[in-house]
């Protein structure tokens, strides 16, 4: 007779998708091929072709960050400019510059949100949690950046567009402000969303819109408005560096961790690099040459987000103590997500180039916005 003892000790053993097929009355050989059919091993056991998955898109994060920052940074740059024009004419350029370029930069902010979440879901449940008033506080700058144009547009009575341009200008300031205090709170850790590092780092974005929006609109604008810019641009490169090394200082003040990271080669090999680019973008700015002070800008703001994730990694968030590695999704979805970001970013890319392109003529104020 048969141990029911044993029997009970030799069912532990068995995988529990066997068990229960078993139970059901199916053949277990079927139970035990079922789970390797479902998934392909290649998927599954491992880092597609063994690369360094979470160092990558903690990359690729960053770079996305970088490029709203650059693209929707000259578009606040263009609107904090806005209130030194003086004439309806060059007003109306300004709005016509960016027109065609603000609501398609503005997706790689959805796609900097959408990565951070799908690829480190505790971070972003983290960050967003604490910091959920700048969340609001950047979501309502962006609604009035966006509507205060529209509105502007619609009548040409004196005191309804003063004060929408007014809006307007607010939106713009306060966007690449908040966006930078979200950063810097970031980097320190802080639980709060008022802090000095987060204001310094705010300001700081703030001089680097200008910097891009003034070499944007050199390129997009002629005459007058365009010479009357370069003034704005190099007070507003200068005011950027001081920012810089005030920022670093600041976040060191806030955390021990970015104290010894920036001392480090890689950051002041960035630093450096950021003065040798600001004195690049004032010598292209008085010659003339505007695409090489838009690229400069560029350089600048790469340059700056390249410091934060040097001062993050290897943790991507200093305030609850997660590392890269710990925060990553698992491996099944982050190589799913790795080979449906290999084949999107490229399209969305494409599609950028072809936007740049089919507007690359100056602005006229007689387009509308």
């Amino acid at each position: 007779m048969t141990d029911p003892a044993a029997l009970v000790a030799g069912s532990a053993s068995l995988p529990s998708a066997t068990l229960a097929t078993a139970s059901l009355g199916a053949p277990a050989g079927l139970a035990q091929l079922a789970p390797a059919q479902a998934t392909p091993s290649w998927l599954a056991s491992g880092p597609l072709f063994g690369l360094p998955l979470p160092a990558l898109w903690f990359a690729l994060l960053f770079a996305i960050l970088a490029t709203f920052l650059f693209l929707d940074g000259f578009d606040f740059g263009a609107g904090i400019l806005f209130a030194t024009r003086e004439t309806d004419e060059e007003r109306e350029t300004i709005l016509a510059a960016i027109g065609p370029f603000w609501d398609g930069n503005e997706v790689w902010l959805v796609v900097f949100g959408g990565a951070l979440f799908a690829a480190f879901p505790p971070v972003y449940a983290d960050l967003f949690s604490r910091h959920y008033l700048l969340m609001f506080g950047i979501l309502g700058a962006l609604i009035l950046r966006g509507l205060a144009p529209e509105m502007y547009e619609q009548r040409h009575d004196e005191a309804w567009q003063r004060w929408w341009g007014r809006s307007f200008v607010a939106g713009s300031l306060l966007a690449p402000f908040l966006l930078g205090a979200f950063v810097g709170n970031w980097v320190a850790g802080s639980p709060g969303s008022l802090t000095l590092a987060g204001a310094v780092v705010g300001a700081t974005v703030v001089a680097l819109a200008v910097v891009s929006g003034v070499a944007f609109l050199r390129v997009k604008t002629r005459g007058t408005l365009r010479e009357g810019l370069r003034r704005y641009g190099e007070a507003a490169v200068v005011a950027y560096l001081v920012g810089v090394l005030a920022s670093l200082g600041a976040l060191a003040l806030a955390s021990a961790a970015v104290a010894a990271a920036v001392a480090t080669p890689p950051v002041l090999a960035l630093v450096v690099l950021s003065v040798l680019l600001a004195a690049g973008y004032v010598v292209a700015l008085r010659r003339g040459r505007d695409h090489l002070a838009l690229a400069a800008g560029a350089g600048l703001t790469y340059g700056l987000v390249a410091v934060v994730a040097l001062l993050l990694f290897p943790t991507i968030d200093p305030a609850s103590g997660l590392a890269v590695d710990e925060a990553i999704v698992s491996t099944l979805p982050l190589n799913l997500m790795s080979i449906g970001a290999a084949l999107l970013l490229p399209l969305v890319a494409t599609y950028f180039v072809v936007l740049y392109s089919a507007f690359s003529g100056p602005a006229r104020p007689s387009e509308a916005y």
